[in-house]
């Protein structure tokens, strides 16, 4: 029976001293498994630090080469707004329409209803058939200027507008005769060279 008892205790005792190697060995190999990542991960968490920084310095530089704005820009809303581009093409594309008004220098005399002035067309009534009254006021003209077209004579009618409604053998290219209803106002205006305004429509 002691014997057996001191095999048992043996045993357990070996037992015990291969569970005590056994432990070392898993410790051990989990220590040296622990150790390894603990070193790897060090590494990572080291060597990313320059690139970081290396990151950082590269969009400091970039902000520096960048243009500010100036505080005028940003404080007038005007500057940034967009622009209407229907608004510009209108503005650009539309030209400025020509005057309706031309001016032309013009050889002016004068004549009346009377036969001196008119020879056999001294009836009162003019080349498109208007009937001469008393007060009127318009011009003879060249063909190139239709009946109706209205000229500005300066000294004649104040200035204001008259018709042309009337023709003259005399009265070619820029050549007028304005109407008097007198033979003696007809020679008081004698011959003048003048810039006649003509309404071109």
């Amino acid at each position: 029976m002691g014997k057996t008892k001191v095999k048992g205790l043996g045993g357990v005792f070996l037992n015990l001293i291969a569970a005590v190697c056994v432990l070392s060995c898993i410790v051990g190999a989990a220590y040296i498994q622990a150790d390894n990542p603990i070193t790897s991960l060090s590494a990572t968490v080291t060597e990313p630090e320059p690139v970081r920084q290396s990151a950082l310095s590269e969009s400091a530089i970039e902000a520096q080469s960048k243009p500010r704005r100036t505080s005028s820009t940003a404080d007038n809303p005007a500057d940034n707004a967009e622009r209407n581009p229907k608004r510009d093409i209108g503005r650009l594309e539309s030209p400025e329409r020509p005057s309706e008004w031309q001016t032309v220098q013009m050889r002016v005399t004068a004549y009346c209803p009377c036969p001196k002035c008119c020879g056999e067309y001294s009836d009162g009534v003019t080349a498109c058939g208007h009937k001469i009254q008393p007060g009127d006021v318009f011009v003879a003209a060249d063909r190139q200027y239709s009946f109706g077209t209205k000229m500005a004579i300066p000294h004649y009618n104040n200035g204001q507008p008259v018709e042309v409604l009337d023709r003259g053998g005399a009265i070619q290219g820029d050549r007028l005769d304005v109407f008097f209803n007198s033979h003696q106002e007809a020679l008081e205006w004698g011959v003048r060279y003048l810039d006649v305004k003509v309404h071109r429509e």
